[in-house]
């Protein structure tokens, strides 16, 4: 396995670690190429499941996918501009290389995500 990509499967199962604690609670879906994503159980008016979020390794980089901050934009009031520029979008952040500092971060927004679709009802 060349260099790049043992650095994004790194990336990949560091991003994806911030996701599992919330399996329990959340649908567990997979998609081509090893994509991972949690769903909620809440059905939106299309009849969908709610998205909450995703990894997916990408060509130049790994996705880490948080829809609690497209759906509360707030949520990124205190974020710093570190991981700001990690932005791509409205709720994705992209990696080429692991960052402890920033998947923390991350990590702590993704807390906050989860909370506040408990808060407003969007877990079931």
């Amino acid at each position: 396995m060349n260099a790049q990509l043992e650095s994004f499967k790194t990336v990949l199962d560091q991003l994806r670690a911030i996701l599992t604690p919330y399996e329990k609670h959340l649908v567990v879906k997979s998609g081509p190429g090893g994509e991972y994503y949690l769903e909620t159980r809440h059905l939106m008016k299309n009849k969908q499941q709610l998205f909450f979020g995703s990894v997916k390794a990408q060509k130049n980089y790994v996705s880490f996918y948080l829809m609690p901050v497209y759906v509360f934009p707030d949520l990124l009031d205190n974020a710093s501009p570190e991981l700001k520029k990690r932005m791509q979008g409205k709720s994705c952040f992209n990696f080429k290389t692991a960052n402890p500092v920033l998947f923390s971060e991350l990590a702590d927004l993704t807390g906050k995500g989860f909370e506040r679709y408990k808060e407003e009802g969007l877990l079931e």
